[in-house]
């Protein structure tokens, strides 16, 4: 049992090494590309950023892969399947078409179609859907042109959902992290736990992918230095969509029901990987959430299902007033507590304490979720307690300054009307109105208060130009 962890853990570390390392020279390289784009309506950065970060999360797919080749353990994955082998070339071509849409843009149909291209090119090398398992009923055998339907299906779903929660800064890879986490441990408990050897593949898979994101995740926290782009979000999508593939349609019902019980134990005991089959609500429940309502949402308004927009689930999250990283926070939260949950409830599905704890920790997610939406205040005995913008004097304050603001906003628009007045009239027409006293040099314009002097704001005349001077305007 412990050296398979080990080598699991190093295919890990080489894996994140490698996407680390690779992640600074590709962030040159984008810029002296030029693969950055101009700052688009829908986007929350407020500089020009490059992307092609799926170039590093590509080469630590790579390294991972070849690494767990010379394993001990590992090896005999790539000896008895292949499925490592079906991913590295699914992942080339979806890797490249990404890098093509980074750096001069892909028509939307056009990367559907690669999508599609990729996802079956996976499937003619073995990595697809043979059976499913139905609650209720049984093993379910699928025929080829259903199991790649399915398959395909599967694939595009999960990359489009990844690719469209990637709007903040460690959104995506966060989130992704944390599924592959979750399913690592289920596969883990089917392969060592059960002795199903048809789970090894989707392991590593989930290994590699924890690897990928950790290495580019230190890069991509905000305030990101660089973008991982559709190289990289459409990149992990389709290995965690692999990983779900191969666990549901090629893990063998007979082997597991010898270890676990009767057919229908099998199936309960399937859970986790029969919903991320339908729809990968427990791994990717809110990437998938957000790709539906922005489908309906597009369609409804009269528009494509693949024009961009600012309605996505983090973009909501920061219009109600959550900062950015708050924002990435809840969104890692809701991803942790379904993925986690839907393992432990497979794990032990008769426990009622697995079932009060998701019932409490999705309770305070929608505290969390809602906070902005309140305004607490805490009693004056309290004040001191409590961070300043909870203390009334401090919310007094900050009324005072706002309206001082506008004081000075409302004074300066009615003098620049005055000035142009006088430059219409001129020296020979009517007499000008009398300028206010506290223009005088004797009598020097007072501060607003609550300013100081790096938000001060001062008539427009005090700043001459300097141009002269040597100074930048």
């Amino acid at each position: 049992m412990g050296q398979p962890v080990r080598e699991y853990l190093l295919t890990l570390c080489v894996t994140a090494a490698v996407t680390y390392l690779l992640t600074g020279p590709v962030r040159k390289f984008a810029i002296a590309a030029g693969a950055m784009p101009e700052i688009r309506a829908r986007d929350v950065h407020r500089e020009p950023t490059p992307r092609l970060g799926g170039i590093a999360m590509f080469g630590g797919l790579c390294a991972g892969l070849l690494i767990a080749s010379h394993l001990t353990n590992l090896s005999s994955v790539f000896e008895t399947s292949h499925e490592p082998r079906a991913l590295l070339s699914g992942a080339a071509l979806i890797w490249v078409l990404g890098v093509l849409d980074d750096k001069w843009g892909v028509d939307a149909l056009i990367k559907l179609g690669g999508q599609m291209i990729a996802a079956g090119v996976m499937v003619l090398q073995g990595l697809t859907i043979l059976w499913i398992p139905v609650p209720g009923v049984g093993t379910v055998a699928l025929t080829p042109i259903q199991g790649t339907l399915l398959t395909v299906a599967l694939v595009v779903i999960t990359i489009n959902a990844v690719n469209f929660v990637d709007g903040l800064d460690g959104l995506a890879s966060g989130m992704v992290c944390l599924a592959a986490c979750a399913f690592f441990l289920y596969t883990y408990r089917l392969w060592y736990g059960y002795g199903v050897q048809q789970a090894a593949p989707a392991t590593l898979f989930a290994v590699v992918l924890m690897g990928m994101c950790l290495g580019f995740l230190p890069h991509n926290m905000h305030p990101a230095r660089i973008f991982m782009g559709d190289s990289g979000s459409m990149l992990i999508g389709l290995v965690l969509a692999a990983g779900a593939v191969s666990v549901t349609g090629q893990v063998d019902p007979d082997v597991l029901r010898a270890q676990v019980g009767g057919s229908r134990e099998v199936v309960h005991a399937m859970v986790p990987v029969w919903i991320p089959l339908l729809l990968p609500l427990t791994i990717i429940a809110l990437p998938v959430a957000d790709l539906v309502l922005a489908i309906v949402r597009r369609t409804w308004a009269g528009q494509s299902p693949f024009a961009a927009d600012r309605g996505h689930l983090h973009h909501r999250l920061l219009q109600i007033g959550h900062s950015h990283s708050r924002a990435v926070l809840i969104m890692y939260f809701w991803t942790a507590l379904i993925a986690f949950g839907a393992v432990a409830y497979s794990v032990n599905s008769t426990s009622m304490w697995i079932l009060v704890g998701v019932m409490v920790l999705s309770a305070v997610g929608l505290v969390l979720l809602l906070l902005p939406r309140f305004s607490p205040h805490a009693p004056h005995w309290a004040e001191r307690l409590v961070p300043p913008r909870y203390r009334r004097t401090h919310r007094d304050a900050a009324g005072a300054t706002d309206e001082a603001m506008e004081r000075v906003a409302a004074e300066m628009e009615a003098q620049e009307a005055v000035a142009a007045q006088s430059v219409v009239t001129g020296p020979g027409g009517p007499e000008a109105p009398e300028r206010p006293r506290h223009q005088d040099a004797d009598h020097p314009e007072p501060v607003a208060a609550g300013l100081h002097g790096a938000t001060a704001i001062g008539e427009r005349a005090r700043f001459a130009d300097r141009r002269g001077a040597g100074l930048r305007r």
